[in-house]
């Protein structure tokens, strides 16, 4: 390896450990979605070599040496000095885990991913609980690897939301039940609304093309992006010029593949608009996971969930699906968007019951990365908290403990990110529409480039020139509060169910 000396070796020494964890990434969204079942074996050692050269040239010494040098170099402009300081945080992150680790966890997350797949198919958690042990015991060392000041937990949300406290996010859940919970239960004593048109036989292919018209409408740009079908939706990115999209659909539930299709393009319109140029650098990644859910659920409820998305796409959709479709109204179908009912899948939750959902993954987490409870009690714990915070009888694992992708990552400390951006995604709405007063009309005549222009400028853009905290600060003059989702939630469920 050549002797790094000045900021362009830094560069080029980025890039390269970018490159190959998009190559890492490719690998991974070809697994969820192309791969076939024998594939998986050699999957995982690909991975695995990957996952360890990428580790070793992330804490190559000479690169250490040079970080720490630019980092006291006077001669550097803002942004490279925002480069400099986050890529040397993430050298010293890096140095704290060996090899061995590193590998270890490669092979276990593949193979958990496989185990996973095959305990949700056969509806057995027993299939995976092992390699969930394994993953929940990594976890646990990781976080005496990394560190913390008040509780292990903390350690696992700072790689998804920097800064992040579980203090914090006792908080934020204590506002969820403070609000949340009484306010759900006041929607349940009032008129019930039918959505039985979205249970109809809906043709898959016809669903499939409906969901890449809604994708265009959002301004996602298929020639940097496409979408395939996965048990999980996800989106993925391996360069701001090929973001990816998975959705799922369910020929006997049309909801599904509009609101995955939805709230994956706002991920994916998030990638494709950082700016290429900083492709390798900090400036050319994501925030945090709370952002980018921001982006994601801004979309799907604020934008997707209104009266006024409708007023321009239901029409569309009607004359595709016109039989299942013919007496249902537009307002019909709002509401039915909107309807607020306890369900058993966190992914097609409404947006209300949808953080009781995240409330209960984040007890579970918190209380197994504590010793709290095992792995092998989860289905019982999982069912009980169901009863609990929704009133729901859990009938099978692929219904409950199976459901999420998650944990089949090894990804704990992630789903407390998804409340977060729903709130943040409330507060930076709020702010779009006081800086463009026609934004609704705008949204109701098909035409969302302005809205999406005003996320590329104020957030995308920007890669990770300012913090989570600090980017809300700069664009609504104040750190993430709770009040903004709150006005929003009464404002628009008092209208639909007359409270």
């Amino acid at each position: 390896m050549k002797f790094m000396n000045n900021y362009n070796d830094y560069v080029e020494h980025s890039k390269k450990i970018t490159d190959l964890n998009m190559s890492m990434a490719v690998l991974g969204w070809d697994q969820e979605t192309k791969m076939p079942k024998n594939g998986s074996r050699f999957r995982a050692q690909q991975l695995s070599t990957l996952a360890e050269i990428s580790h070793e040239l992330s804490i190559n010494k000479d690169y250490g040496n040079l970080l720490n040098n630019l980092n006291s170099d006077n001669s550097l402009n803002s942004d490279q000095k925002r480069n400099i300081s986050l890529s040397l945080k993430a050298f010293n992150k890096c140095k704290k885990y060996k090899s061995e680790f590193i590998i270890k966890e490669s092979k276990l997350v593949s193979n958990a991913f496989q185990k996973w797949r095959l305990a949700k198919e056969k509806n057995d958690f027993s299939i995976f609980e092992s390699c969930l042990t394994k993953l929940v015991d990594l976890r646990i060392k990781e976080c005496e690897i990394l560190g913390y000041d008040n509780h292990p937990y903390d350690a696992l949300l700072n790689q998804y939301e920097p800064g992040l406290t579980t203090n914090e996010v006792d908080e934020i859940f204590s506002n969820v039940k403070e609000f949340l919970v009484p306010f759900i239960k006041r929607i349940s004593k009032s008129n019930k609304i039918d959505d039985s048109f979205y249970y109809q036989k809906y043709s898959h292919n016809k669903q499939w093309d409906f969901g890449i018209e809604l994708l265009k409408k959002m301004e996602y740009n298929f020639d940097s992006g496409r979408q395939d079908l996965s048990t999980h939706p996800f989106s993925t990115h391996f360069s701001p010029e090929d973001t990816r999209v998975t959705t799922r659909i369910d020929e006997n539930n049309l909801s599904e593949m509009i609101w995955s299709c939805i709230h994956e393009g706002g991920h994916a319109l998030y990638e494709q608009g950082i700016l290429s140029e900083n492709y390798g650098l900090p400036l050319g990644e994501t925030i945090s996971l709370g952002i980018h859910e921001s982006q994601s659920r801004l979309w799907e409820n604020n934008v997707g969930r209104s009266l006024e998305f409708w007023k321009y796409n239901y029409e569309s959709l009607k004359s595709v699906f016109p039989n299942q479709l013919s007496n249902v109204t537009i307002d019909d179908f709002y509401k039915a968007a909107n309807n607020v009912k306890p369900s058993l899948i966190r992914t097609n939750a409404d947006e209300l019951t949808y953080h009781l959902h995240v409330l209960i993954r984040y007890e579970i987490e918190k209380a197994l990365i504590e010793g709290k409870i095992k792995v092998k009690d989860l289905p019982e714990i999982w069912n009980l908290k169901y009863q609990e915070y929704l009133g729901l009888e859990v009938p099978s694992d692929d219904l409950g403990v199976l459901q999420d992708i998650h944990w089949s990552h090894g990804s704990f400390g992630y789903f407390p990110t998804y409340t977060i951006g729903s709130f943040y995604a409330a507060q930076f709405f709020n702010q779009a529409k006081i800086e463009n007063p026609n934004l609704l009309q705008e949204i109701e005549n098909g035409n969302n480039k302005n809205l999406l222009n005003w996320l590329r400028k104020n957030i995308h853009k920007n890669g990770k020139r300012l913090d989570a905290n600090k980017l809300c600060e700069k664009i609504s003059g104040e750190k993430l509060n709770f009040k903004y989702f709150k006005q929003y939630v009464i404002k628009k469920y008092s209208k639909i169910y007359n409270l």
